[in-house]
């Protein structure tokens, strides 16, 4: 690469195409610029599915779209207006950028990710590009500064923003009822609350952690017969693993008893629905994945329809993530170290070089976390 150009990984959605790209380097050009050296970027689902053509657009006079949404930098230049950063520090970057149009109030105050227009673009996504490159320019406001004391876990801080954002619509709705003790209290917020999450991977496992921080009784079902190694992970931080395999709906339901909370990581709509109909009085769900189309399933929508009128059910959505949403992220990561430092730790699965995105982007490489590290 000429210094004019830096390494990326792109996808070209034209020739269906996954591969290295010569990318241009990034400059400075507004007062407000950051620009960032890339240390590691987390590869997800999302980024396996971009590469399977099924969504995922380039920026505007682009034939590529570079990929990566989980990452951490280190500040290397900062405009002239920027007062928050500084060369040395580690940031991490959020995802979604506002859209450009001045009636759309939830962008105008910065809450970019209840957009309702629908025009948002989106980091490594949708329309510009991503953080899987040697260097970056953000502004300013999209960047959180991280402790030099997480820097090898911080890429874990753009998948956990999901269960931040998820659990502060919790708080919000649970206001209707004397249902969550006050923040602050003595042993968390979901004290005395039975929670589950569906789904043991990287989102799912990140989110079992939040519940359990905030006094959640936490339950985590999924596919996996026990033991695995993410079974052990979960049950070494308080969590209770059990197996949709070898215990079955209705036995799940007797084991745990009233749910209070369903945090859904799984991206599967036939579990979903199939444990939504197991949610206790008052209690909340939480929608987290995307599923690809698949041929319609049947549902119970006549004892959804009930549970939901009758017990005072919500079902709500989140889509990642405001500032509060990262920021709450790199304060629960420093309670998850302090706490369970190798379990944290364990959820990265490997560090490879750039050479490795085939192997890590179109294979079925195993483990929870894979990552590229840059430095």
């Amino acid at each position: 690469m000429s210094k004019t150009t830096m390494r990326a990984v792109g996808v070209i959605p034209s020739k269906r195409e996954v591969r290295l790209v010569e990318h241009p380097a990034p400059a400075i050009t507004g007062a407000y610029d950051v620009k960032v050296r890339s240390l590691e970027v987390g590869i997800c689902g999302t980024d396996k599915e971009i590469c399977t053509f099924v969504y995922g657009s380039p920026p505007s006079g682009s034939d590529y779209l570079v990929l990566g949404h989980e990452s951490i930098g280190q500040v290397v230049e900062v405009g002239g207006g920027v007062s928050v950063f500084q060369p040395g520090d580690l940031v991490v970057p959020s995802v979604r950028r506002p859209c450009p149009h001045n009636h759309c109030v939830p962008c105008k105050h910065g809450l970019q990710d209840f957009c309702f227009t629908g025009d948002f673009t989106e980091r490594g996504i949708k329309m510009t590009h991503g953080f899987m490159t040697d260097y970056y320019v953000e502004e300013e406001e999209f960047l959180t500064f991280v402790p030099p004391e997480l820097r090898n876990v911080a890429v874990l801080v753009e998948p956990l923003t999901v269960a931040e954002k998820g659990l502060a619509q919790v708080w919000q709705i649970q206001q209707r009822l004397p249902w969550a003790a006050p923040e602050g209290a003595e042993g968390g917020r979901g004290l005395g609350r039975r929670a589950v999450v569906l789904g043991a991977g990287p989102v799912g496992i990140l989110g079992a952690m939040a519940l359990l921080v905030n006094g959640f009784e936490t339950y985590v079902y999924s596919r996996s017969p026990a033991p695995n190694p993410k079974s052990e992970l979960l049950e070494s931080i308080g969590a209770k693993y059990i197996s949709s395999v070898t215990t079955p709906l209705e036995e799940f339901a007797q084991r745990v008893g009233t749910i209070d909370l369903v945090y859904e990581a799984v991206g599967v709509s036939k579990i979903a629905f199939e444990v939504l109909t197991i949610l206790g009085t008052n209690g909340v769900f939480i929608f987290t994945g995307i599923p690809a189309p698949h041929p319609a399933i049947d549902v119970d929508a006549d004892l959804i329809m009930r549970n939901v009128v009758l017990k005072n059910q919500v079902l709500v959505g989140t889509v990642n993530a405001d500032r509060p949403a990262f920021q709450a992220a790199i304060r629960d990561l420093g309670t998850f170290l302090y706490r369970w430092p190798d379990a944290l730790r364990a959820l990265i699965t490997s560090r490879n070089r750039i050479d490795s995105y085939q192997e890590l982007l179109l294979s079925d490489r195993t483990g929870i976390k894979n990552i590229i590290a840059f430095d």
